[in-house]
């Protein structure tokens, strides 16, 4: 059994310890909005906050969270209220929206750790996250809006 904190709340989940977290949140706890992209760490579609840094929940083990905070995107805001939730509607980012969870969480340590990123810190941390529908222009200006607004 492996026990930590998601989106603030302590669980506890019966699961191999070898389990990928992104298995243990989708079909344990049946928190969905990460999702399975390619399963080897290079498309960011996975990607949730482990005690507050990025990582990619395909890859990582169960054994390797336990007794640490995980955020997955349902935890960064319970109405859709955080700022780049609000910039990513506003400029209208998603087509097919299925990158765009871990697209947010990885903008979301951008912004917690550089208020006001310029352009090209977006782009090189921004690096990894793969949107197939190439809507790459309009998530900058959304990490820009939400940084300009919050």
């Amino acid at each position: 059994m492996t026990s930590f904190t998601i989106n603030g709340r302590v669980v506890e989940i019966t699961a191999e310890p070898d389990t990928p977290l992104l298995w243990a949140i989708r079909e344990h706890l049946k928190l969905t909005g990460t999702k399975y992209g390619c399963g080897l760490a290079q498309c960011g579609a996975c990607t949730v906050h482990v005690d507050g840094e990025p990582t990619r929940a395909c890859v990582t083990w169960l054994e390797d969270v336990a007794g640490k905070e995980v955020t997955t995107i349902e935890g960064l805001s319970e109405d859709g209220s955080h700022p780049l939730q609000k910039s990513w509607i506003a400029e209208q980012v998603p087509q097919c929206g299925y990158c765009q969870s871990g697209q947010i969480m990885q903008a979301a340590a951008l912004l917690k750790n550089n208020p006001a990123p310029s352009r090209e810190e977006i782009v090189d941390h921004m690096d990894g996250n793969i949107c197939r529908c190439a809507t790459y222009d309009r998530i900058i200006k959304a990490i820009q809006r939400a940084a300009r607004e919050s």
